[in-house]
């Protein structure tokens, strides 16, 4: 397999890192599948590309996914 995104993430996927579908994400997230998709195209997530091509099958590895939505977490006033 490949990793997109950032050369660096096959150095800090782990073999016990689980990878998600495109659906599996968007469900985790609360959303439809196109929202992860449009953060691949962008560049605003790491994913790792199974296939050839350009629509070969795609993952994001759980922890990519957790760190996402960490850097999106608004902390509450106090």
């Amino acid at each position: 397999f490949s990793v997109e995104g950032n050369t660096a993430m096959a150095s800090t996927l782990s073999s016990t890192d689980r990878l998600l579908t495109v659906g599996q994400a968007a469900e985790r997230l609360g959303t439809s599948e196109r929202f992860p998709r449009r953060l691949i195209a962008e560049g605003r997530i790491e994913y790792v590309k199974l296939g050839e091509g350009r629509n070969g099958p795609v993952r994001i590895a759980e922890s990519v996914l957790d760190a996402f939505i960490q850097a999106g977490t608004v902390k509450a006033a106090e």
